[in-house]
């Protein structure tokens, strides 16, 4: 992006400047007797400053020939008009102005540029020339990616020029950033900036890019921070909504980051899965897991996010942690059944259990169980185990959590619930017990009532 923008501008610039200079640059004396009169009080300046008509009507011709597109032709005629053991320097400098600007319309770059080091060397080149010449080489550099000569041009040119406009500074930024020298492009973009500003012109949002890009590179995240901030209220993109997010991480600032991924989805400038999924973790990170859960259902159903395990778990787990169990567990379905270990299915059974569906919570930790790869089967037998407990199954509880126990970390847990089953079970034979007695003394009453009745 950078070289393009370097390119436009120099191509553009060099076309103006030199055209004006062969316009401007020099006086044609077509009477030699009313110049001698005009230059009497000083003949060797007027000298130095004028061309003879002879020169000047073959610069004409010359310039006709470019008009033509005739660029051989005007090359041809210049060459053999230029010879320095006939021509003042003067006129000199006008010729070679002219065979540059010939050689860079016919994309010769590398003789525009020797032809204008010659112009230079001119002891008395006219100083507006040598200005103009000096800054139209340092272009000329750039293009042909001879960076650091550019710079050297431009150091020059710099001396040379008393009030420059912000575009040089931001050609040496664009040479420094050629040469790896990021830290020395603040400056110049800055004092761009600053000159644009006095003169009431546009700062451009390239000439911001370009010193984000300076200041990120000197980890400078604050200064990031703030031009992606001017960036996005004068020329709102995509890009400055993440390079922005990008400087809140770096930061550390979450909340803001959150909140500039959010106002680009607001925005719908998330488009990509994994920004989508990005905007999803950053609320469950900043605990609203219903603003995720509902974001990722509706880009699911939209086909923007994959129905994948990994997102249909990332789903149930906003959803579960919005305590809406019976929401999860559609996205805890897909997630299990796409799944190749029983992680999943061991959740699932959880949000059954949660919300009382005690069989479906059997099959799907079975399942689980069945399928392996569990980072805890421990975990997964004592689930097994409170299910079981829930449909009173109770003995083939006691074998989950006898299984579950075989690991120090539940053993506890595990023996807990399995007392707790036994005080149950013990609890309910005594119920048994009593109701059994109860029913067999009802029984004796209603015998000895009915030999009572007899006798």
């Amino acid at each position: 992006m950078f070289m393009n923008s370097i390119s436009r501008l120099t191509k553009a610039f060099c076309l103006t400047v030199m055209w004006g200079l062969l316009a401007s640059s020099f006086a044609v004396a077509q009477d030699d007797e009313s110049a001698a009169e005009r230059e009497s009080r000083s003949q060797k300046t007027k000298q130095a400053q004028a061309v003879s008509k002879e020169v000047y009507d073959r610069i004409l011709k010359a310039q006709e020939m470019v008009d033509a597109k005739d660029y051989s032709g005007a090359l041809r005629l210049l060459n053999s008009l230029y010879n320095p053991d006939k021509l003042t320097e003067y006129e000199q400098s006008n010729v070679l102005n002219y065979i540059g600007f010939v050689y860079y319309n016919m994309d010769d770059a590398a003789n525009a540029i020797r032809t204008y080091e010659r112009m230079l060397a001119i002891p008395s080149l006219e100083e507006q020339l040598a200005k103009q010449t000096t800054y139209t080489l340092a272009q000329l550099y750039t293009m042909e990616e001879q960076y650091n000569k550019a710079l050297a041009t431009l150091d020059k040119w710099f001396l040379l020029e008393a009030n420059p406009a912000p575009e040089p500074f931001i050609l040496k930024a664009q040479n420094l950033y050629q040469v790896n020298r990021y830290s020395a492009m603040i400056e110049p973009i800055e004092n761009a900036m600053r000159v644009a500003r006095e003169r009431g012109k546009e700062v451009r949002e390239d000439w911001y890019v370009l010193l984000n890009f300076a200041y990120f590179q000197q980890e400078n995240y604050r200064m990031v921070r703030d031009i992606q901030k001017i960036l996005l209220v004068t020329w709102p993109k995509k890009r400055y909504w993440f390079s922005l997010a990008g400087a809140y991480t770096e930061l550390g600032e979450d909340e803001n980051l959150i909140n500039a991924y959010a106002a680009a989805y607001d925005q719908a400038m998330l488009e990509k899965e994994g920004e989508l999924v990005t905007m999803a973790q950053l609320y469950l990170q900043r605990e609203v897991p219903y603003k995720a859960a509902v974001l990722l259902e509706k880009e699911m159903a939209s086909g923007r996010v994959a129905k994948s395990a990994k997102n249909y778990r990332l789903l149930s787990q906003a959803w579960q942690l919005s305590m809406e169990d019976e929401k999860a567990i559609p996205a805890l379905t897909e997630a299990a059944r796409l799944s190749t270990d029983g992680e999943l299915d061991v959740r699932l059974g959880n949000a059954y259990l949660n919300i009382g569906q005690y069989a479906e919570c059997v099959k799907a930790v079975e399942n689980g169980i069945r399928k392996g790869g569990l980072k805890s089967p421990n975990n997964a037998q004592v689930s097994l185990g409170m299910c079981l407990y829930n449909q009173q199954k109770y003995n083939t509880a006691i074998r989950a959590f006898q299984q579950a126990a075989k690991t120090p970390k539940s053993r506890r847990l595990a023996n807990q619930w399995i007392r707790v089953i036994n005080a149950e079970v013990e609890r309910l034979e005594q119920i048994r017990l009593a109701e059994e007695a109860a029913r067999k003394k009802r029984r004796q009453i209603e015998e000895r009532r009915e030999k009572a009745g007899r006798a």
